[in-house]
């Protein structure tokens, strides 16, 4: 099977003064594409370490990060900011919405500093995502006029405008209520089966890990179940 994402003897420490914080020990897992994948783990156990390593918004200080087939370590700046803007898509737990702008505005965004769309062709595109999340009727409302189930949604049509390949998800969850927690993340399991964009969650939310193909287990920063897809 073909990977989109692999981890090879991967390791990050942090310094903390004299002392050194290891969020993760030689860590090897590979994620093939249209996987829906959760990244399971306590408090403390590396999962956000190794999303931003996966997003290229962090670097290991051992290992080799392969992103859609870029060795992300020997990317310079440039393309790292082109690799996040064309091949990954982010959402926040929470949300990281721009409160100036109305929805239609933040889902716009990423395009925008894609500059490759017509005005015509970005507006059609966003149109079509806010539909898609059922916000067609809520474009013209700031983030403060939504509620939080509103707000993630917002935050999943900016994450998929560009069409990434990857959308990395750091506890979409976490800050909702489990009503419509259930529809979020049934929202995007849609999503990910009818576009087969590879979607990759750090959580410890039962119902998140109930709707994963696979569930990779992190314990102490290292991978305990599940690293390699079949």
């Amino acid at each position: 099977m073909s990977r989109i994402v692999t981890l090879e003897q991967v390791s990050k420490v942090y310094p903390l003064g004299k002392l050194e914080v290891r969020a993760l020990t030689d860590v090897d897992l590979s994620i093939g594409p249209g996987e829906f994948t959760t990244i399971a783990g306590p408090s403390g156990s590396g999962k956000t370490t190794l999303l931003n390593l996966v997003g290229c918004v962090d670097t290991p200080t051992r290992g080799r990060v392969v992103v859609d087939g870029r060795d992300t370590g020997a990317l310079s700046d440039t393309a790292l900011t082109r690799l996040r803007l064309e091949v990954l898509g982010f959402i926040f737990q929470s949300f990281n919405l721009i409160g100036v702008l109305d929805a239609f505005q933040n889902v716009e965004f990423p395009l925008l500093l894609q500059g490759r769309l017509a005005r015509r062709e970005r507006e059609a595109q966003v149109r079509d995502l806010l539909e898609k999340v059922g916000l067609q009727d809520h474009g013209h409302h700031r983030p403060n006029e939504l509620s939080g189930g509103q707000r993630q949604r917002v935050a999943i049509a900016r994450a998929l405008v560009t069409r990434p390949k990857i959308v990395l998800a750091d506890e979409p969850t976490a800050n909702l209520d489990s009503g419509t927690g259930g529809q979020i993340i049934d929202l995007m399991k849609e999503i990910n089966v009818s576009l087969g964009t590879t979607f990759i969650f750090s959580t410890h939310d039962a119902r998140v890990m109930g709707h994963a193909d696979r569930v990779i287990r992190l314990a102490d920063g290292r991978v305990a179940e599940g690293g390699s897809c079949s």
